[in-house]
């Protein structure tokens, strides 16, 4: 994981959650994380690491996430055990 995405992992673990973050950089971080990542119909994309999945539609016409997809991330993030704190960050 390089320096930007630990930044984008200390963004979707923010206390508030950013209504500014591109969905591409949150992508990249799960790409980043070892995801699997299979392209949908249309702006679906599924985000899968062991048993886990995430199931999303890239926003669109915007490039940010919206704030329930950075939540939905974050939520993911911690079953699949990415943390801010397990990163050193």
């Amino acid at each position: 994981m390089n320096s930007a995405h630990k930044k984008t992992l200390a963004a979707v673990f923010a206390r508030q959650t950013p209504r500014n973050l591109e969905w591409a950089k949150v992508e990249a971080l799960l790409a980043a994380c070892g995801c699997d990542i299979f392209e949908g119909r249309g702006s679906r994309v599924t985000f899968s690491k062991g048993p886990h999945s995430l199931d999303a539609h890239r926003p669109h016409p915007g490039k940010e996430a919206k704030p329930y997809q950075v939540r939905d991330a974050r939520a993911f993030l911690e079953k699949i055990g990415i943390t801010p704190e397990e990163e050193g960050i």
